[in-house]
């Protein structure tokens, strides 16, 4: 599992801690913010992706692409 895929599941166990506790009012939405370490607003547009979308929402579909920075691997020519 590369680096960037496992922050990415940390990020998605801290959600689901955080949405948890919100929803059993043993957390204000300010506290529960802090756990996957966003801001408020953010918090709240993971809450409208996951109850939309599920866990499937709160996935970085970017992840799986290729940056468009990133060089074009070449065939070698041969000269003949």
């Amino acid at each position: 599992m590369r680096r960037t895929e496992l922050l990415q599941e940390i990020r998605v166990m801290r959600f689901e801690e955080a949405y948890y506790g919100w929803q059993e009012r043993r957390l204000t939405q300010d506290e529960a913010a802090c756990l996957p370490g966003v801001c408020v607003r953010t918090f709240r547009r993971y809450i409208n992706r996951y109850e939309e979308d599920g866990l499937e929402g709160l996935y970085n579909k970017r992840i799986t692409l290729a940056s468009h920075r990133c060089a074009l691997a070449t065939i070698p020519r041969t000269t003949g």
